[in-house]
């Protein structure tokens, strides 16, 4: 791998890498974090965290031994511990001299097209102050429906808003394995991966590479962030430190997933995977052939079904006749307008919607494929 022109890296902390043995958060841990950042800024080199932690600080802060189940229960302690984890990471980050700057975002953040820029804004203009953000999902007022998941995807996306040139996960692993190393012996550390689809095939069954703990989120921000052009290392946290050679040719032990050739920029980003997606078109296989290999846009005649509901310009997918999704898009009618007009050319479109400007019902200038051309 080349990492020769890193000048942006998103950082990504797992809770694991943070959880002291007896409880709440490991100051030692996140030090020597901040010791190498200090020591990439100093290279010229901009840095985003993306980190966990809130959950583990108000626990300990609280004093309890088990982790809350329900909902309200994690965001109460995630509120009592999010305090305790910015304010460790910003006393470390004084001792050299950086200014620190917490940012909770949460899915509606990136979800709607005028939030995504307004974080977007915020985050240059951080780093053009020479602020680090700091950055962590709001877990005291998301739900369910409107979560990350995963800070795995939340630092993919992030990477993806600022225009990262690299993404770090920082693991307890030291990267993807042919197999499962805790039950296969004879696995080998997969050092470069150039196709995230062929490594994914790989995974099948109890003991196969994903049977290490989260790494099936791993792969899905991999996905992400190769698609935007960035590449992704994942990294043992223990090899934290080999980060201060950046940039230079090999790059730290761990495994590299190459970032893609043709990769999705500005407003297709989005589509693909920060704009939440309100419902499903399903088309023919004439129509799904034109999308994926003719670069149509796509008309109302390739259109058998729809599910779910939606107004005009919101995100829809779009899905073949067996199921599988295609491509992701902004639809230009609503749900019902779609329903009425299925399976019909696009004169007879325009004579039951006559308000509707054009033909298209998704225009290939709003969609973005999510299958390889």
């Amino acid at each position: 791998m080349t990492l020769t022109e890193v000048r942006r890296v998103v950082l990504k902390i797992g809770s694991s890498s943070l959880n002291h043995p007896q409880g709440g958060l490991d100051n030692q841990a996140i030090a020597e974090i901040v010791l190498v950042i200090a020591a990439l800024k100093q290279k010229g080199i901009e840095c985003i965290i993306v980190t966990s932690g809130a959950v583990a600080a108000g626990m300990g802060q609280l004093k309890l031994h088990a982790r809350p189940r329900d909902l309200a229960g994690k965001q109460a302690v995630a509120a009592v511990g999010q305090g305790v984890l910015i304010e460790m990471y910003t006393r470390n980050l004084e001792r050299h001299g950086i200014v620190g700057a917490q940012v909770l975002l949460s899915r509606i953040d990136l979800a709607q097209a005028s939030h995504y820029r307004n974080a977007q804004n915020t985050l240059e203009k951080l780093l053009r102050l020479q602020v680090v953000p700091i950055i962590n999902e709001n877990d005291t007022v998301a739900v369910d429906e409107l979560c990350f998941g995963d800070n795995d995807t939340l630092s993919a996306l992030v990477a993806g808003v600022v225009g990262a040139n690299l993404l770090v996960v920082l693991t307890d692993v030291d990267g993807l394995y042919t197999a499962n190393p805790k039950k296969d012996q004879s696995a080998q550390l997969i050092k470069e991966v150039t196709e995230v689809s062929a490594v994914e095939s790989m995974a099948s069954g109890a003991g196969s590479l994903l049977g290490t703990g989260g790494m099936v989120t791993k792969l899905r921000a991999a996905k992400i962030a190769t698609r935007f052009g960035i590449g992704m290392l994942l990294l043992n946290f223990s090899r934290l430190r080999e980060l201060i050679d950046l940039p230079n040719v090999q790059g730290p032990e761990g495994t590299y997933f190459h970032p893609v050739k043709h990769r999705l920029a500005g407003r297709k980003r989005w589509i693909a995977y920060a704009g939440l997606c309100e419902g499903r078109i399903q088309v023919d296989d004439g129509a799904a052939k034109a999308l994926v290999y003719e670069g149509k846009s796509l008309l109302a005649k390739g259109i058998i079904a729809v599910e779910g509901a939606w107004e005009r310009k919101e995100i829809v997918r779009i899905i073949n006749p067996q199921g599988e999704e295609i491509a992701r898009g902004v639809v230009e009618l609503s749900r019902d307008e779609v329903q009425g007009v299925k399976g019909l050319h696009s004169e007879k479109l325009l004579q039951l919607i006559p308000d509707f400007v054009g033909e298209e019902v998704v225009h290939r200038d709003n969609m973005t494929l999510m299958v390889d051309e």
